[in-house]
């Protein structure tokens, strides 16, 4: 399984650079949406729905708001649909606290975490589209806080192994293997790769040290999505949301993270004036 895994990372993690920094805006928009939708395609099947028909007509009316957005191409519209995004995680920290908050298989929880699928893809598509297209260096920042998550899951993972042992778990119920000291492995990489990213792309000064303020917060955000995530299927009952890439399970355990980072990665950015 490990060696799948790093497999499947040498191969997309080239796709994905290149997508960011070479794609036109409105085809690198389109890539998203695809991810974004296959996600959501699985997020569907996690939350009980079993009817393909339903599931389709559930990822196209997502697809429509997505074209609907795209199409609006105002900032008055998209930064209020990035804000819910962020507000919508904050409110994650507490059902994260609340193991138990809607666990049962009924229609109601399903129509609930149907309506939160929503609140975890549509502002991080914006978010990342948002970024992309904002200035010329606009695919530079969008891959840089990719980076930022990429690097803090292996500073977690390094962290974890070599001082993690007997360490006091982060969420023992969701998901066992992580481990307060993999968080501060996490959060001390990205503040070390903030600086490097953000000293190669000319910010100084106190711009500089706000740039590694906000790739940590990011950083802790990311942590949130990938324990909701996996709250997710523990409620479902399943170890991963698909088997789209080898060792590496589903788009959505591929996304999660990323989901809960974009729009506070954008968001920040534009308030430091980036």
């Amino acid at each position: 399984m490990s060696k799948q895994r790093v497999v499947t990372a040498l191969i997309l993690a080239p796709l994905a650079v290149c997508a960011m920094l070479f794609l036109p805006a409105i085809a690198f928009a389109l890539v998203m949406a695809g991810l974004c939708l296959l996600a959501f395609w699985e997020w569907t099947r996690l939350l009980g729905f079993v009817n393909t028909p339903t599931r389709a007509a559930l990822v196209g009316a997502q697809a429509v708001l997505m074209g609907m957005l795209w199409y609006s191409h105002d900032a008055r519209v998209w930064w209020p649909v990035i804000g819910a995004g962020i507000a919508w995680w904050l409110a994650g920290m507490w059902w994260l606290r609340h193991f138990s908050f809607a666990a049962a298989p009924t229609r109601e929880n399903a129509w609930l975490k149907l309506g939160v699928g929503c609140l975890i893809v549509l502002p991080a598509w914006v978010a990342v589209i948002a970024l992309h297209g904002s200035t010329p260096r606009g695919p530079y920042w969008t891959l840089f806080g990719l980076v930022l998550v990429w690097g803090a899951d292996t500073g977690a993972y390094l962290a974890g192994s070599r001082w993690g042992g007997g360490t006091r778990k982060l969420a023992p119920r969701i998901s066992p293997g992580k481990t307060w000291v993999g968080v501060y492995g996490a959060i001390v990489t990205s503040a070390l790769a903030a600086l490097v990213g953000a000293w190669l792309l000319d910010v100084r000064g106190i711009t500089l040290f706000g740039v590694m303020v906000l790739a940590m917060i990011t950083v802790a955000f990311s942590i949130v999505g990938d324990l909701f995530e996996s709250l997710i299927k523990r409620h479902a009952n399943a170890k991963d949301s698909g088997n789209l890439f080898p060792g590496h399970g589903g788009m959505l355990d591929r996304l999660d993270s990323v989901f809960a980072a974009l729009p506070v990665w954008a968001a920040g950015l534009a308030l430091l004036g980036l």
